[in-house]
């Protein structure tokens, strides 16, 4: 009886909240979590053509570079009410506004990182008889990895947090939690899921910073050898 006062004073901090509302705060973490992730490798699969255009073709770099930020630059009630007459009040809605979103971070990251590839190892591998899309997928991409997942890092923090605005058409996963709790300033609930809102951010840097260092394993620094050289 005590455990549940804390709901009938509208506290901040409430177990009985989390134990009663323990499948809804799940099933909105598992829709913000989806969206996300979904926006996200989209968001990739757009951009990265988009790069090889942009360095293929030089003077595409401003008008494609302009459209992204132009796009970002788009309120998310406005940019959601453009899609609308196309797309309806589905997860498509959020998740192709989403996309468009996360363009101007994942094309400049693409960008970056192909332009930090030494042109002196494109040449070599040139030299070895590497074709473009050898070149491409077995000498560049590596190469380009850490600042592509920097990209990539940036884009689905972000990308977290747009999310919650998908609540205005009732696709924001843990954003419904929040945009449901104002009316009534439901403490416990905007609390519980701003909180799992932060923790989803935190939890997707450390994982792909993880997968990076993974997949990147020659820009870790060196431990030094301590030992004496033997005599």
């Amino acid at each position: 009886m005590a455990a549940a006062d804390c709901l009938v004073a509208n506290d901040w901090i409430c177990g009985a909240y989390l134990r009663s509302r323990a499948q809804e705060l799940t099933d909105a973490t598992l829709q913000h979590v989806g969206i996300t992730a979904v926006s996200v490798l989209l968001g990739l699969a757009v951009a990265f053509p988009l790069a090889l255009l942009v360095r293929a073709r030089p003077r595409l770099a401003g008008p494609v570079l302009g459209l992204t930020t132009l796009l970002y630059t788009i309120p998310s009630l406005a940019m959601f009410s453009l899609l609308l007459p196309f797309l309806g009040l589905s997860s498509a809605l959020v998740v192709t506004g989403l996309v468009l979103y996360s363009l101007t971070i994942l094309v400049r990251g693409v960008l970056a990182g192909l332009a930090a590839v030494p042109a002196e190892t494109r040449e070599a591998a040139r030299g070895m008889g590497y074709g473009p899309g050898r070149l491409l997928w077995e000498v560049e991409l590596p190469l380009a990895l850490p600042a592509l997942m920097a990209g990539i890092r940036m884009a689905t923090v972000s990308t977290i947090a747009l999310t919650t605005v998908g609540s205005i058409v009732g696709r924001g996963g843990l954003g419904n939690l929040i945009e449901d709790a104002l009316p009534t300033f439901f403490k416990a609930q905007v609390l519980a899921a701003s909180v799992l809102c932060v923790l989803l951010a935190v939890t997707a840097d450390l994982l792909l910073l993880g997968l990076q260092r993974l997949l990147t394993p020659w820009t870790r620094p060196r431990a030094r050898r301590t030992a004496g050289r033997p005599g």
